[in-house]
């Protein structure tokens, strides 16, 4: 085997080995980058979005991306001078399109936990999401503590923050992970599932449709703040984009937009991530 060859197999292992165990491909490296500068550069910013996650990421009669995601992005770009190139992922990939650079950065309603910090940073907060649990009026009708779902069928999103906090605070339940927000609505609407452990703009997109038997909160298992998601030494970047959330979260368009797509008001003051 020639060296050219033996150098390309290892290149290749290196970053089929970098994904299996999760570490960034772009390695220590990236550190050194200035992705804001890139972007500048480029005149474009990738931002990666999840379209099966309404109301915060969808698409509209016409199959055009939108929700209150999708316009806090378009609003980022806007404050940059750049274009936006929506990248889509799902919710198990946000992460992965960081680290291996699909992505500059991800709008994805990313909720901040201290997993998700070993190995990506956050900038502020721009909006909240609340994990509740949620029934109609079959099995979870007369829940009012973790214990009542014992034994019960609870539906929720796979890899994401509402599946990690059901797993631990829901320990008897049986939870039913879908690979998206969407397909999860989907299960509520059409009764493969009566529970549900998710956000309150899921149970009101379910509830959209789902006018017979609509669901009603039974439990808060926590309140989280999402933020944008980049990757770690993006220093430069993650305190640009703080200055145009805080700047958009003063003149009111972040609150309007959340408002516009969730139904319920952005807190006047968002927690700290």
């Amino acid at each position: 085997m020639n060296m050219k060859r033996r150098t390309l197999l290892a290149t290749v292992s290196a970053a089929a080995l970098a994904l299996v165990i999760g570490m960034p491909i772009l390695g220590g490296s990236h550190a050194m980058a200035d992705t804001l500068a890139d972007i500048k550069e480029r005149g474009k910013i990738r931002i990666a979005v999840d379209l099966g996650s309404p109301p915060f990421g969808m698409t509209d009669a016409q199959m055009q991306p939108t929700g209150s995601d999708i316009e806090s992005a378009r609003l980022v770009a806007e404050a940059l001078g750049v274009e936006v190139e929506l990248v889509q992922v799902t919710g198990p990939n946000r992460v992965p399109a960081l680290l291996t650079g699909q992505a500059d950065i991800v709008m994805a309603s990313f909720s901040v936990n201290e997993e998700r910090k070993k190995v990506i940073d956050f900038t502020d907060a721009y909006g909240v999401i609340q994990i509740v649990v949620a029934a109609g009026s079959g099995a979870g009708a007369s829940v009012t503590k973790p214990e009542d779902l014992n034994g019960v069928q609870v539906g929720t999103t796979r890899g994401s923050t509402n599946d990690l906090e059901a797993t631990a605070k829901l320990p008897g339940a049986q939870l039913t992970r879908y690979d998206d927000d969407a397909t999860l609505v989907t299960a509520l609407v059409s009764g493969q599932v009566d529970v549900m452990a998710s956000s309150p703009q899921i149970m009101a997109a379910v509830n959209q449709r789902r006018t017979a038997d609509p669901l009603s909160v039974k439990l808060v298992l926590k309140t989280n703040p999402y933020a944008i998601g980049l990757r770690k030494g993006d220093d430069a970047l993650k305190a640009r984009l703080n200055e145009v959330i805080a700047e958009n979260l003063k003149n009111g368009k972040l609150s309007e937009i959340y408002n516009r797509y969730t139904g319920v008001p952005l807190p006047a003051t968002l927690p700290k991530t």
